[in-house]
């Protein structure tokens, strides 16, 4: 049996994951002399965990029913 969250709490993690993530290198790169190219590949690195959690359907977003669904 896989782990699943229903497509409204998949919205809501994958919302509240962005926001945390993107403050965490706000403060982060300001504490630190980070290079652009760094930060970028900080950057990347977060996204493609929400990507391998999307594609291992852990997450199963709906995007708050702004796009129709594949049925």
């Amino acid at each position: 049996m896989k782990f699943s969250l229903s497509p409204l709490v998949s919205d809501i993690v994958i919302s509240v994951y962005v926001v945390l993530t993107l403050a965490l290198r706000f403060v982060f790169e300001s504490r630190t002399n980070l290079s652009p190219g760094l930060s970028i590949a900080l950057g990347a690195c977060f996204l493609v965990i929400l990507w391998v959690l999307i594609k291992a359907k852990v997450l199963n977003p709906n995007w708050f029913g702004l796009f129709n669904s594949k049925k």
